[in-house]
């Protein structure tokens, strides 16, 4: 049996892979019917599948709990739909090409997903996105799919350089939330695979579709992997146009992978809380917390075992759980009324961390136990709240941010990179392998905060950033500076934004990554001859060799762009190291080796011997019908586990 195979070079289907686990738990559910052209098709019989989880199968118009809109089951299909297309490598519009570990992704979000679905599956340790938040003023993609070019264009819409055809939903669309909740579910969905099972996702909206989203992360994530809907005060003076409360916030809704691992960490304190540590002893420095549990929910009956008695020595301040010569004042917990309360402490907690108590007056102007709270360690680090009125979270801030490196605003209200930075804090660390991504980049503001905490805290996080080709209108700011599309001004804050960090701290970033990898979305590499070749070649063509008659790439097509298809397709990270060698690319070193030019037996008995995990080549470079014959022999003798395929 040989050990070559040919790359499938196009995503799965998500539906064939689902079917599939199904048939594998529950095979006697596995059926076929007959469909409504009459074909044979498979089909799950619901009646063995609810005797097999012993459930109750909801269908028809029988009544359940769900959310659901027109469309939701073509939205699911969606997400679950394969493509073929490809990312193609950029390195004139890159930094650091080939040294750097960070990703810039132009092209339509969805596809881009399926395309690094397979690649990043469980890989990704947070999501940011700031998606369209449907004001009546926002494009979103249109997801129409029956309705020809002509007529769409009749309709005054616009399409990008892929073109994906964009809408402009406004309020009277009668199908104003539906094509929203269209657009963010399949999106949601494939993101969601991409998560750590220790990730989160961080989504930023307002209140017109909240509710709805909120509802979706449900559905996909699951509601009991809901963490917060965090309030951001993003316009403190509110907006004067608003009718009749002038809305000073929006949102981040924030979901976990699994909840059962730590997906958030604790984030620094701030200097205002960090100057409540005024006292110091042996130690270091310290502040007093009242040992009593000020919750008046909580006292000595229902919690009868918090309540006991300490001792104090009225002098020197320390305390024991008993009387001495010394500890001669008796303090329970009891509020300002004399009403017995309870302590925070149980009695062994408080015996094993008596030298952390000591006895004070309160504000009561009664005796008291407080516990010594040192600055080091775990105090360092507080839980965030779920309202963040910071200043630095404003829009205005956001807005300098980019006029000082731009010197306009190409955007009315881009996030704050301190917004961003927050919520890196929370759901990424420095130490490890961190990769943010965020698929409605804009202004590559999660780029440029990511850079900048890496900068302030040492850490190694990397971006996968993702943005639609928009093209920006003449007569706006960004057009009249010379920005064609959006992405143009996300790659030049990138180059900016990390220029400059690098130098206002040039002795801490020396090492720090502010370089990025430029992909484009486009077509498949391969002819349609490569998926269906029943259909474009004769009997003789398919038996005339091993790999097949004619060539089956496009023209068009260079050799990087083929090996980043083929990394894609074998799992690999695009951020992955590249060497070439003449003709011959090394990927991570030697775990894979690839040559799409002309390949002999001496380039094969050569890279054999270097034992590749993998090794590609092309069908048509082969030298002779000699080199095409001993290909698999040369592998075999000097490297049978290598796994081999070819284009």
């Amino acid at each position: 049996m040989t050990n070559s195979e040919k790359l499938e070079m196009r995503t799965p289907s998500l539906a064939d892979a689902n079917f599939a686990a199904l048939a594998a738990l529950f095979p006697n559910a596995i059926s076929e019917t007959i469909d409504e052209s009459g074909a044979v098709v498979r089909a799950i019989d619901k009646d063995v599948l609810a005797q097999e989880i012993n459930a109750h199968v909801v269908e028809g118009r029988e009544e359940r709990y769900q959310f659901t809109w027109p469309d939701k089951r073509k939205s699911i299909l969606l997400a679950n739909a394969p493509i073929a297309a490809a990312l193609r490598p950029c390195r004139e519009e890159s930094l650091d090409f080939d040294t750097t570990e960070n990703l810039y992704i132009e092209g339509d979000n969805l596809d881009v997903l399926k395309l690094l679905r397979e690649t990043y599956l469980n890989r990704v340790k947070m999501i940011y996105i700031d998606p369209p938040y449907n004001t009546s003023n926002d494009f979103i993609y249109n997801d129409d799919f029956t309705e020809d070019s002509a007529t769409f264009l009749s309709r005054d819409g616009q399409y990008d350089e892929q073109g994906n055809r964009l809408v402009l939903n406004t309020d009277s669309n009668g199908r104003f939330h539906t094509d929203w909740l269209n657009m963010i579910y399949p999106h949601l969905r494939l993101a969601k695979d991409l998560l750590r099972d220790d990730g989160a996702v961080f989504i930023s909206c307002d209140d017109n579709e909240v509710n709805n989203l909120r509802k979706i992360c449900d559905d996909i994530f699951g509601a009991s992997n809901f963490i917060s809907q965090v309030i951001v005060q993003t316009n403190p003076r509110g907006r004067t146009f608003d009718r009749f409360i002038a809305k000073m916030h929006e949102y981040i809704i924030v979901y976990s992978k699994n909840i059962g691992f730590d997906a958030l960490r604790e984030i620094p304190k701030d200097d205002k809380a960090m100057a409540g540590y005024q006292k110091e002893d042996s130690v270091g420095k310290y502040r007093l917390l009242e040992l009593r549990n000020r919750n008046p929910v909580f006292n000595r009956t229902n919690r009868p075992l918090m309540f006991y008695p300490f001792y104090a020595d009225p002098d020197k301040l320390d305390v024991s759980l008993s009387p001495t010569e010394r500890h001669t004042v008796e303090i329970y917990p009891r509020n300002s009324e004399g009403v017995d309360g309870c302590w925070t402490w149980g009695l062994e907690k408080a015996t094993n961390e008596i030298n952390l108590l000591v006895a004070n007056l309160a504000n009561t102007g009664k005796w008291s136990v407080f516990r010594k709270d040192y600055l080091e360690g775990t105090s360092l680090f507080t839980k965030a709240k779920g309202l963040w009125l910071e200043k630095e979270m404003n829009h205005e801030n956001g807005k300098e941010m980019v006029r000082e490196l731009f010197g306009f605003t190409p955007f009315d209200f881009p996030k704050s990179v301190d917004y961003i930075k927050k919520c890196l804090l929370l759901g990424t660390s420095s130490y490890g392998d961190n990769i943010v991504m965020d698929f409605f980049s804009g202004s590559a503001t999660t780029a440029h905060a990511v850079m900048q905490l890496n900068a302030e805290d040492g850490g190694k996080r990397k971006f996968i950033m993702v943005q639609l080709p928009e093209v920006c209108a003449e007569g706006t700011e960004a057009g009249k500076a010379g920005y064609k599309t959006i992405c143009e001004i996300g790659k030049e804050r990138i180059r900016r934004a990390g220029a400059k960090i690098k130098t206002d701290s040039p002795l801490t970033t020396q090492d720090l990554d502010v370089g990025f990898r430029v992909l484009k979305l486009d077509s498949s590499n391969m002819k349609d001859v490569y998926y269906t070749p029943e259909e474009f070649l004769t009997m003789a063509e398919k038996q005339h060799n091993l790999f097949g008659f004619m060539d089956n790439i496009k023209e068009d097509r260079s050799d990087e762009d083929l090996l980043f298809q083929v990394m894609l397709d074998l799992g690999i990270p695009l951020s992955a190291k590249i060497t070439q060698d003449g003709d011959v690319f090394y990927v991570n070193d030697t775990y894979l080796i690839a040559c799409f030019k002309r390949v002999d037996t001496a380039l094969i008995t050569e890279i054999a011997q270097k034992k590749p995990y993998y090794a590609v080549f092309r069908d048509a470079s082969f030298a002779s019908d000699s080199a095409m014959v001993n290909f698999e022999q040369v592998f075999n003798t000097y490297s049978p586990n290598t796994i081999r395929r070819v284009l």
